[in-house]
Order: C-alpha cells, then sequence, then structure tokens
C-alpha cells in the first residue's frame, strides 16, 4: 500500500515523493520494482481496447491480443533503461549529475504515477473507442507524465543529494 499512498501523494507534491524515494539507500531490485509495477498497471489498462478490437474483428483471439500486448511491453524494457540512461548522461551537459540511478528512478517512478490516468485512458478507448476522448485523454496522460519525469529529474540530476531525509 505504501506505492499507492505515494502515487496519490505524487499528484500533490511530487517531488517530494522523488525525494523520500531518492533519500533512500540504493536499490537496483526496488527500482525494477517499480517498473514492472507499471508494466503491469500499463498491460491492464490495455485490455478494455483489446476486448474492444476482439469484439469489432472476431477471427483475432483475445488471448493472442493480451500475448502481444505484453510482449510489446517486455520487449520495451531495455529501451526504457536506455532511455533513462541517455537522459541522465545528456543531462550532465547543462549541469547535471549524470546519475543513472536517478535518472532510473525518475523515469520509473513518473511512469508507475502516472499509471492510474492510464488506467483511464484504457477505459475511454475500450468503451468509446477511438477519437477526440481518447486523444484528449492521450494529451493529458502524456502532459503529466512529462510533468512528472520533469519534477524528478530536477530532483535526482540538480539538486543537491540529502541523505537520511525521514520517511
Amino acid at each position: 500500500m505504501a506505492a499507492v499512498d505515494d502515487i496519490w501523494r505524487s499528484y500533490r507534491s511530487p517531488r517530494k515523493v522523488v525525494r523520500q524515494h531518492f533519500s533512500r539507500a540504493r536499490s537496483e531490485p526496488r527500482l525494477f520494482t517499480l517498473l514492472v509495477a507499471a508494466m503491469i498497471v500499463i498491460f491492464t489498462a490495455q485490455w478494455p481496447r483489446l476486448a474492444r478490437e476482439q469484439f469489432e474483428n472476431p477471427d483475432v483471439p483475445m488471448a493472442g491480443l493480451m500475448l502481444g500486448t505484453a510482449m510489446a511491453l517486455a520487449a520495451v524494457t531495455p529501451f526504457i533503461y536506455l532511455l533513462a540512461w541517455l537522459v541522465a548522461q545528456a543531462l550532465r551537459l547543462v549541469g547535471g549529475r549524470g546519475d543513472g540511478y536517478g535518472g532510473r528512478l525518475a523515469l520509473f517512478w513518473a511512469l508507475l504515477s502516472v499509471s492510474p490516468l492510464m488506467l483511464l485512458q484504457g477505459l475511454v478507448t475500450g468503451m468509446i473507442g477511438p477519437g477526440l476522448q481518447a486523444n484528449v485523454i492521450g494529451g493529458i496522460v502524456f502532459a503529466v507524465f512529462v510533468l512528472f519525469w520533469g519534477m524528478g529529474i530536477k530532483v535526482t540530476q540538480f539538486e543537491p543529494v540529502q541523505t537520511g531525509t525521514p520517511e
């Protein structure tokens, strides 16, 4: 439940939440868990859209659609790591720390924090279908993701490192 509480707190004070995560002892398994949790929610958010696709095209089995989506998410995982590393290294050019761990934390936490909105986007796409409403919700999800990621980057790459901050 702590992660769910942190997700909700991220909508009020995202930098504070990232700062608390960043002040903890470094743990790659914890970061990977954040990414996997985000991927599970993103996968779940696709179910209404996949059900709509299967209904509109009954020749394609639902299991195949779900397997394809799961495999696509799994295939994207290394590129998410690469993106986090590239952004952290690029930020060195403008005075950032270039800390790979902080870059991964900022990106993975932004993905997990925006996942409730992705569930909404999946419902809208599944119930209404593609169109203006789905595009508006998609734009909102993207904007919130960029906002959360940017604030996480500011904390992990540009603020002084503080240890021992109370959780």
